[in-house]
């Protein structure tokens, strides 16, 4: 399917050198007297490389043809994460590298969405914000709050969030999938 320079917006797949880009930044330029042009930042679904790109008004591109199903995850070994399509209980597996910023979000069991390209696995889609729960953090101290000063806390998954002081073992903090940041208590 061809496509015009303003179909170039973030988020959507693109089809680049027979691999499937994700536009992770995408700015439209137009200036008197010259072409219409779009810079773009594109993250490659396969292998994780960035590239930057220009896109000239004229040139040929197209979308890549991705799909999101709902998978379970299931386990990792030292290289591997195993999950399985929640619809078909057909499992499938992708390198820990591929998943490098993601598995510190993924307990066993958890529901999320695959992202296939060509009948195979790529990626997988987080949600914006996750619930996890505080396994290890030093309790708040009455009064310290004036400031509204911050901790350290460990996460169930192993991931280390700064916190509020308020926040205790046990209790069950949402955390931006995004950024890493405490979003607020559950």
């Amino acid at each position: 399917m061809a496509a015009t320079l303003m179909d170039l917006r973030i988020g959507k797949v693109l089809k680049y050198k027979n691999e499937p880009y994700l536009i992770v930044k995408s700015q439209f330029k137009r200036k008197q007297a010259q072409k219409p042009v779009n810079k773009t930042k594109l993250k490659n679904l396969i292998s994780g490389a960035v590239l930057e790109k220009t896109f000239v008004a004229g040139e040929s591109f197209e979308f890549a043809d991705v799909k999101n199903e709902k998978v379970q995850y299931l386990y990792s070994d030292a290289e591997n994460a195993f999950f399985m399509n929640e619809n078909s209980f057909e499992q499938f597996e992708i390198d820990l590298g591929t998943l490098e910023g993601v598995m510190p979000y993924l307990l066993d069991g958890t529901s999320v969405d695959g992202v296939f390209y060509e009948n195979n696995m790529i990626s997988i889609s987080l949600p914006p914000k996750m619930t996890l729960k505080v396994v290890e953090t030093t309790p708040g101290v009455k009064g310290d709050t004036a400031t509204g000063g911050t901790k350290l806390a460990k996460l169930e998954t192993g991931l280390a969030v700064t916190v509020p002081l308020f926040i205790n073992e046990g209790d069950a903090v949402r955390v931006n999938t995004e950024t890493g940041e405490y979003v607020d208590r559950a």
